[in-house]
């Protein structure tokens, strides 16, 4: 496993939170909660986007940082405070990356991940791909730190594993269960939750902007 390089827009050096009100551009309150958790230490005040009434963009970006960049702006502009998004996907190798930025769109408006990992595997079938070296994916997490005056730190962070099948485990959410992390056995959705956020594509990516952006008080 291991992280991609910071990107950062800032060439210069990074621009640092000085605490308060941070929005988190997103509807979900389990994701609020645990960017809260992740940034405690920091004079964090974490607002959900939807608790502000903020309406969600449309995410036509081609990268996973730049549809992070689109929803950390969007959401900077309309409240006029310092604004976090993320974006995250599972992308196989020998689908070309795919499903990628499309991962959520692939479990279709019901957000049946059941459905998204069948079809996964069926491409991989259509391909011949039987052996593990076949099979090779990661998940993928993009954050970026918006500022009302446009200014925006990003950061990636990546894990390399296989795809597997049948899907394992109950304990993990979204295409988990058909992922097993490089060194491990167990895939994600297997995993005690405490060990597969140790390592995750987020925790990566948190790191890196823990590191760059904040400073604990």
């Amino acid at each position: 496993m291991r992280a991609s390089a910071p990107r950062a827009r800032n060439l210069t050096g990074h621009r640092k939170f000085t605490g308060g009100k941070l929005v988190v551009a997103s509807h979900n309150p389990g994701k609020i909660r645990e960017i809260g958790a992740l940034l405690a230490d920091f004079g964090v005040e974490p607002v959900s986007a939807g608790d502000l009434g903020l309406p969600e963009p449309v995410e036509d970006g081609d990268s996973f940082i730049a549809n992070a960049e689109i929803k950390a702006r969007a959401a900077a502009t309309a409240s006029n405070l310092i604004s976090l998004s993320d974006d995250s996907g599972f992308a196989v190798d020998m689908l070309n990356g795919d499903p990628g930025i499309y991962s959520a769109r692939w479990a279709g408006a019901d957000k049946d991940f059941s459905k998204a990992m069948q079809t996964v595997e069926d491409k991989l079938a259509e391909k011949g791909a039987t052996r593990p070296e076949d099979r090779g994916a990661e998940f993928i997490c993009a954050l970026s730190l918006a500022w009302p005056d446009g200014h925006i730190e990003s950061f990636e962070g990546r894990i390399k594993g296989t795809a597997i099948w049948p899907p394992r485990g109950t304990k993990g959410f979204g295409y988990d269960p058909v992922f097993v992390p490089a060194g491990h056995e167990q895939t994600f959705a297997e995993m005690d939750p405490s060990d597969k956020h140790a390592m995750s594509h987020r925790a990566l990516a948190f790191k890196q902007l823990i590191d760059a952006c904040f400073t604990a008080g």
